[in-house]
């Protein structure tokens, strides 16, 4: 029988957090898949020691391609809502009953960050920026463009794979749902900051916008 809720944590370097998050995470799905982005600790061997699927990249191309690897997968192998999130612990599993809920009559379901004093403030603003571009582009209006906490079903997935190989495949993800008219949620999550160097920097953020402006008047995507 196909199992129903299906997880997918890339994973780089994240031997500290890794075990947690999978062994959290399968309190509420049905698999779990950690995508082992080339790291060079022991990240994949702690994630199946945990019991999670693990699949390997040789060396390490980025989160887009990690994920995209994963979601093939669960979709292949008969999934029906994937859940993705991040495997530093910025994002909490226990969340992940509220996506679930909200994932009875959407296709995809964005977690957005409730605004704390731990947040950059050019994160703040880059995001806040990413946000309005994409409700102009696409008319998908939504509080965090940029978390990565999401939940989709198998078909909006068909709909929404994306071509990036870095974190632009969170914007892309977005304008494809944007383009299809997918029905989308959202739902509120608590995010920690658990490392300040990882994410969406001001440079991501550039090439965010002008990827979007490509996809939206030169690309097919």
């Amino acid at each position: 029988m196909a199992d129903k809720i299906w997880a997918v944590i890339p994973a780089y370097n994240e031997e500290k957090s890794i075990g947690k998050i999978v062994s959290e995470t399968k309190k509420y799905v049905d698999r779990v898949v950690v995508v082992d982005d080339g790291s060079k600790d022991e990240t994949g061997k702690i994630a199946k020691k945990n019991n999670a699927i693990v699949l390997s990249h040789v060396v390490n191309i980025g989160k887009g391609a990690a994920l995209k690897t994963g979601c093939d997968f669960a979709t292949e192998s008969k999934a029906g809502i994937i859940i993705v999130l991040d495997a530093d612990a910025q994002h909490e599993p226990k969340e992940i009953p509220k996506f679930l809920e909200s994932a009875r009559n959407k296709d995809i379901v964005f977690g957005y960050r409730k605004p704390n004093k731990d947040m950059p403030l050019v994160l703040k603003f880059g995001n806040w920026f990413i946000s309005k571009t994409i409700k102009l582009l696409y008319g998908v209006d939504i509080k965090d463009s940029q978390c990565g906490y999401r939940a989709f079903t198998k078909d909006a997935y068909k709909k929404i794979r994306w071509k990036a190989l870095d974190y632009s495949m969170e914007s892309e993800m977005i304008a494809k749902a944007g383009r299809h008219n997918l029905r989308y949620g959202e739902v509120p999550i608590q995010t920690i900051y658990s490392d300040k160097y990882k994410g969406t920097t001001i440079i991501d953020g550039v090439k965010i916008v002008m990827n979007m402006l490509l996809w939206r008047f030169i690309k097919n995507g």
